[in-house]
């Protein structure tokens, strides 16, 4: 598989060239420091690449994409942007949406219906499942593969993906208490690293605020770890309960690999489960 490079614009060049567009044109993940990140293949500038053209509105689709055989791949969210929705698009973002074959966005972000827009009617339109379940993992992967052309490197991706999560659970279930399954409560976008983990779930909170019945709820189950969604926290979701609070991160970085997501999970709930 071809590799991916991942650029990231400074918020200079992207005033520069939001005004070449401007001149040009006339018209005009992250919190407004740099510009879309932009990987590309083969000559180095987007649109170049022997594959589709992909945008994607964060990281997230944006490794989804590139696991599923996309070279040429722009995340429009910066990486500094902590909860990706709260991101308000520029009109250079709008302007790179225009020139891709492929447009990956998510429900639930409220600029979805800017970037659909922006897309007219040659940009293919993709609702992506966020979601870093396993399993949930795979099938995003190979449906996406099979829209842009690349099932061969999906499959081979998901193969290097099977071998990493299988040493994963391994690594993380030789760290569990005693060597018994601990009990946790989960974010809902953060069950996925419950199930790495080996870990039993008795009780889920979110997305929305936790009530004070929930919170009394959850505290009697009596459980070893919380998982929070780093991108949604609310801050101590059972303070007083003697459950330890882990921040899981769903989002990759700027490299789009998405594999480093459920490596840095791993690790993270080793060092949880390991703790005095």
């Amino acid at each position: 598989m071809a590799r991916t490079r991942v650029r990231i614009t400074p918020l200079l060049a992207l005033t520069f060239s939001t005004a070449l567009l401007l001149t040009a044109t006339g018209c005009g993940g992250e919190s407004g420091t740099s510009s879309p990140s932009s990987s590309a293949s083969g000559t180095g500038a987007a649109g170049k690449g022997t594959g589709p053209v992909v945008v994607a509105t964060t990281s997230w689709e944006g490794a989804f994409a590139k696991a599923a055989g996309a070279e040429d791949v722009t995340v429009i969210v910066p990486e500094s942007v902590q909860h990706a929705p709260d991101y308000d698009p520029k009109p250079s973002d709008l302007a790179a949406v225009a020139d891709a074959d492929f447009v990956l966005y998510a429900p639930f972000e409220p600029y979805a219906e800017k970037f659909k827009e922006a897309a007219g009617g040659d940009a293919e339109l993709v609702e992506v499942n966020l979601d870093n379940d396993a399993d949930k993992a795979r099938a995003e992967v190979t449906r996406l593969g099979k829209m842009f052309g690349t099932e061969a490197a999906a499959a081979e991706w998901i193969t290097s993906f099977d071998t990493e999560y299988g040493k994963l659970r391994k690594d993380v279930r030789s760290a569990w208490p005693d060597g018994e399954a601990p009990t946790v409560v989960a974010q809902v976008f953060a069950a996925w690293s419950a199930k790495l983990a080996g870990a039993e779930v008795v009780g889920t909170y979110g997305p929305e605020a936790v009530t004070a019945g929930q919170l009394s709820e959850l505290s009697r189950k009596k459980p070893q770890l919380v998982l929070d969604n780093v991108h949604m926290t609310t801050g101590t979701v059972l303070p007083d309960s003697g459950a330890r609070q882990v921040g899981i991160v769903n989002y990759p970085g700027r490299d789009l690999d998405l594999l480093t997501v459920y490596k840095n999970a791993a690790t993270t709930l080793e060092k949880a489960m390991t703790a005095s």
